[in-house]
């Protein structure tokens, strides 16, 4: 059978033979990328986490994804340095997990990322914990508009808190974590990126959110580079939508959907993925929409965004 499939394909004029092959060569490669994807997302067996160390600091730790983050690495029984800028919120959290999770250790620290003095209080912090195993560092902590504007509308309090909180507070609290990882050679980062940098091409009427998310994503890739020989695997997770109040208030979205989780469903996934790839989107959902939008035109998507940060300015 085999030779007569040779036999008919020499009978055949040379640009059918380039079609059929470039044809085969197209199919192999979508068979093993959805393959490859399948085990990622079903089969994959997570890490064991306490390998990098037996603590993990979260940022942004008392609401939605860090918060859904601080609860997962409890129960993987890891012991939780919480940092966010509301000291009640961080008590209340605190006692939520112990009531869960009763011997798990935990201290808090409270740091406005939006603030002047964010390198004075990460000081701070960092010596507080001097001696502490800090094996993995969730870099939640991230704001944006608080509204669809363009760009000559951003008054420049809120373009300069954005590039403090997601720039500047993920950097400094990055640079005073990993030394302690380098010292011993072991470690995960994981940075909260967004699909306003990296699925689409654009996100028109949030540019400085999504230019600020472009940093973090190729920050994230450098240091995974950089930091790789010493053990320390840096990874930028990217987050479509999430059922959240910055996702409800800035996106109208009000429930959890199969396409738009949880934050707890978000975070199981996000987990899962920790040490992996230098770049994920770890919830099934989401990364079918990737997929999706990888198909498309960039000026189709340019102006199905434009139209949506046009729609949200006006409601």
């Amino acid at each position: 059978m085999l030779s007569t499939c040779f036999i008919h394909l020499k009978t055949q004029p040379w640009w059918i033979i380039t079609l059929s092959l470039l044809g085969f060569l197209s199919l192999f490669k979508n068979s093993i990328f959805l393959l490859k994807w399948i085990f990622i997302t079903f089969f994959r067996k997570p890490k064991n986490l306490k390998k990098y160390g037996t603590w993990a600091l979260i940022t942004g730790s008392t609401d939605g994804i860090g918060k859904a983050f601080s609860f997962q690495l409890a129960k993987k029984g890891l012991n939780l340095i919480l940092v966010s800028r509301n000291l009640s919120k961080l008590k209340n959290v605190t006692r939520e997990i112990e009531a869960k999770y009763p011997n798990t250790r935990i201290k808090i620290f409270e740091i406005d990322f939006s603030g002047p003095n964010i390198s004075a209080g990460i000081l701070e912090m960092k010596e507080a914990i001097k001696g502490l195993d800090v094996g993995v560092l969730i870099n939640n902590v991230g704001v944006t508009y608080p509204s669809a504007m363009f760009f000559h509308e951003v008054d420049e309090e809120i373009w300069m808190n954005l590039v403090r909180v997601n720039v500047e507070g993920t950097s400094l609290i990055t640079r005073g974590i990993i030394e302690g990882m380098v010292a011993r050679r072991k470690g995960a980062i994981v940075n909260i990126g967004s699909g306003a940098s990296i699925v689409t091409p654009s996100h028109p009427l949030y540019a400085v959110y999504a230019a600020t998310k472009g940093y973090i994503d190729q920050l994230s890739r450098c240091l995974y580079v950089e930091y790789k020989h010493y053990g320390i695997d840096v990874q930028c997770q990217v987050p479509l939508y999430v059922s959240t109040k910055m996702a409800s208030k800035v996106a109208s979205v009000e429930k959890p959907s199969v396409f738009i989780p949880s934050a707890e469903k978000y975070v199981e996934s996000a987990v899962g993925s920790i040490g992996y790839e230098a770049r994920c989107t770890p919830y099934w959902g989401h990364s079918i929409q990737w997929w999706l939008a990888s198909i498309l035109p960039d000026a189709v998507l340019d102006a199905w965004r434009l139209s949506i940060g046009i729609n949200r300015r006006r409601g």
